[in-house]
């Protein structure tokens, strides 16, 4: 108890130098807990931007590729898969679902993609969530269209306003536009933190009828066929990109993929999201290591302005721990004082850092998760962010070993002499 009045009262005789310290080690301890917490969301986020879904089928290209165009709406298919291999894929007794996947067009910057209804009931993304609508309802009609939370914002959409897709995928508004083929806006999707809210969804069908009267991807040389004229059954889907498959048993999931790998009518290729997402993943990790050693130098930092300010203080503090001496305190009286001072120091630059950390995630969850598709879900504090915390506090104690060791060497007149 003695220790802990004796250091308040130091503290507070050099309370500004305190506080630079202990706001050091604070900035230092939250900077290495939000990278290690940002790192974490965005590899969880990443490797979750898919659930639940067994295996993705596309034309034979790198598993990399089939799974950005798919997952991330990065890149193009090199190839399209057959209508009719998709329906006798999907007769197999072993799959319990399917979503199929075209692509090719665009809107305002934003990748259009047809699918059905499935997609609407069996997608699932971190963990067990699925689509889920601000308002409104899926797009089955012909010229039914569901925008993502991103293209909603970013475009100030609403209900019943007019959307004109872009053939290609471009940037912006794009040359050639569908404009004689207006899609309407049935449905607005909640946000999801991932490619989904910067997507434009429409239907198979209405996919096949703004393209029915083009011819090797050149706009029509007459006049269009007018939009009220086309219906349901006068469209035949020729051709999907892709499509996401669920099996009855995982156990089934490896020798479809190979029956899938080696179908006969078409090259195919299968992959398993989840897997290819955590090799992609990995693949990367020479950034999180680059982002794990800039913090640790960060927090390296304030650990010596830490030793810096207590040597500094030190100095400062010479006739202090004469007058102790004199009193009858010994050099390992003096020497545990500094240490403890250390670790208070320590203490009170890790609480202040994980204060700082939860109150920034708490205000910026919302932005960081609409923004960058960041969502903080879990526990607190992790196990590897608690060793983080120990490792930090034994090496507060360490530093405190420096100026204490030097304290006890020093003499008993050495901070009382009188200086002429």
């Amino acid at each position: 108890m003695i220790f802990l009045k004796l250091t308040l009262k130091s503290m507070r005789n050099r309370a500004f130098t305190t506080t630079l310290t202990i706001i050091s080690i604070a900035l230092s301890v939250a900077l290495l807990l939000s990278v290690e917490r940002t790192r974490r969301v965005a590899r969880d986020g990443f490797t979750n931007a898919i659930s639940q879904t067994d295996l993705i089928v596309g034309a034979r290209t790198g598993p990399l590729n089939l799974i950005l165009y798919t997952v991330f709406n990065m890149g193009n298919a090199s190839n399209n898969i057959s209508w009719k291999s998709y329906e006798e894929l999907k007769k197999n007794q072993i799959i319990e679902w399917t979503i199929p996947y075209s692509l090719g067009d665009s809107h305002r910057g934003f990748r259009v993609i047809g699918t059905d209804e499935n997609f609407y009931q069996h997608y699932q993304f971190r963990g067990d969530q699925k689509i889920e609508f601000q308002m409104g309802n899926p797009a089955l009609g012909i010229w039914d269209v569901v925008v993502g939370s991103q293209v909603q914002r970013k475009l100030n959409y609403n209900l019943g306003d007019q959307v004109i897709v872009t053939h290609g995928v471009t940037k912006g508004e794009g040359i050639q536009k569908h404009d004689d083929k207006p899609f309407k806006i049935t449905g607005i999707l909640k946000p999801t933190g991932t490619a989904i809210d910067q997507t434009v969804y429409i239907s198979l069908y209405g996919m096949e009828a703004i393209h029915m009267d083009w011819k090797n991807g050149q706009a029509p040389n007459k006049a269009s066929i007018q939009q009220d004229k086309i219906l349901k059954e006068n469209l035949k889907i020729d051709q999907i990109t892709a499509f996401f498959l669920r099996t009855k048993s995982r156990i089934q999931t490896l020798s479809l993929q190979r029956f899938v790998n080696e179908y006969s009518e078409e090259p195919l290729m299968a992959i398993i999201p989840g897997a290819t997402l955590s090799e992609i993943w990995n693949s990367l990790g020479q950034i999180e290591t680059v982002l794990q050693i800039i913090s640790l130098m960060v927090l390296a930092i304030g650990l010596v302005s830490m030793l810096s300010s207590l040597l500094a203080g030190l100095n400062e503090r010479r006739r202090e721990m004469s007058i102790l001496r004199s009193i009858g305190a010994g050099p390992m009286q003096i020497a545990s004082l500094l240490v403890f001072e250390s670790a208070l120091l320590t203490i009170l630059g890790l609480s202040a850092g994980l204060a700082f950390e939860f109150i920034a995630f708490y205000f910026l969850s919302g932005w960081l998760e609409t923004t960058f598709g960041f969502y903080f879900t879990g526990s607190i504090l992790t196990y590897t962010e608690v060793i983080y915390l120990i490792v930090i506090f034994i090496s507060g104690i360490l530093i405190g070993l420096i100026p204490a060791i030097k304290s006890a060497r020093s003499a008993l007149k050495d901070g009382l002499a009188i200086k002429l």
